[in-house]
């Protein structure tokens, strides 16, 4: 009752009546003045007038299961949430409740984190209740070799999400940073468990810098928030529902042919690395060139200085431009 007496609230834009949403849910006065003095106590402004009711005035920035509820226009992808005050890693967590059998496109969001994973193990903290800090679980019945093109959609979904909330232009330098401005706004990190032919389920990590307003002296070259870029405080669950949205229709597409080919050029069109000379890290080989993206498959077409084409499998390669992160 609670996310959709949220919903009703924020669409309505005026004043509601108390009359309306006791026939709306089927309860006395008093059980929809309960829940409004719940939302009041958890930092929600509403203003209620006599002869005239309620009107949502201020929403506090919270990524609770009702306010995430309350703006999701998914059929299934994060309606089931759970909320974190922190926790070491969402990945960890939802890799727990798969194993528990939670249902697929259930969501864990934290407003904490103390010890996230990044590529190669590197650890990844951030500030509490700055950032978004989400893992979702997906049981994908697709072969396990195709589960990493899953990061990719995750990579687009959030660019579009961004985009769509802020108006901020951000593209994905493969396979997986979300970059404005030239700087990373966003990492992804996927993990699975499977058996040899068979996905047991695929945990997506994503980690998205929306409010923070500083970062130390070794990432301000490389890193920033959306906040700084846009100058002003962006609402996290807003943004989390647009990016899950967007996910929704990208998974629905992937499904039907396991590989990239309805979706390839879309990505490419976000890709920062495309027309740019680009330096290729391989354990205990390193080469140049260029590349127009990506192809079906997602691996990155890269002509070699020589005018050879490899097409490069993400794993354990970096890409870099020639003269630094872009």
């Amino acid at each position: 009752m609670k996310a959709e007496l949220l919903k009703i609230l924020r669409e309505a834009g005026e004043y509601i009546s108390g009359q309306q949403l006791c026939e709306h849910f089927g309860v006395s006065r008093t059980a929809v003045w309960k829940v409004i003095h719940q939302l009041k106590e958890e930092g929600y402004e509403i203003e209620a007038v006599k002869n005239r009711g309620y009107h949502i005035r201020e929403t506090p920035d919270v990524m609770t299961p009702e306010e995430l509820k309350s703006r999701l226009q998914t059929r299934w992808m994060g309606q089931n949430c759970v909320h974190l005050d922190c926790i070491d890693s969402t990945n960890t967590y939802a890799k727990r409740l798969a194993e528990e059998g939670a249902p697929e496109g259930t969501l864990v969001v934290a407003e904490e984190q103390t010890g996230g994973k990044g590529r190669r193990g590197r650890i990844w903290t951030t500030s509490k209740g700055a950032n978004i800090m989400m893992t979702l679980l997906l049981r994908p019945k697709v072969r396990p070799e195709h589960a990493s093109r899953l990061t990719l959609l995750m990579a687009m979904a959030v660019s579009r999400g961004i985009c769509k909330i802020t108006g901020l232009q951000a593209g994905i330098k493969w396979p997986n940073d979300v970059v404005v401005q030239g700087k990373k706004v966003c990492g992804i990190l996927t993990e699975l468990s499977m058996e040899v032919d068979y996905i047991n389920y695929v945990v997506i990590g994503t980690g998205i810098n929306v409010n923070q307003e500083s970062f130390p002296e070794e990432l301000q070259s490389t890193a920033c928030s959306l906040r700084q870029e846009l100058g002003q405080k962006i609402v996290r669950a807003e943004l989390t529902a647009a990016v899950l949205e967007e996910l929704e229709l990208l998974y629905d597409i992937f499904l039907k042919t396991e590989d990239l080919s309805l979706l390839y050029q879309s990505y490419n069109e976000l890709c920062v690395n495309r027309g740019h000379e680009i330096r290729v890290l391989e354990p205990e080989n390193e080469y140049t060139g260029t590349t127009d993206g990506i192809n079906e498959k997602g691996e990155l077409v890269v002509q070699k200085t020589d005018g050879s084409v490899v097409c490069v499998y993400a794993g354990e390669v970096s890409v870099r431009g020639l003269y630094g992160y872009l």
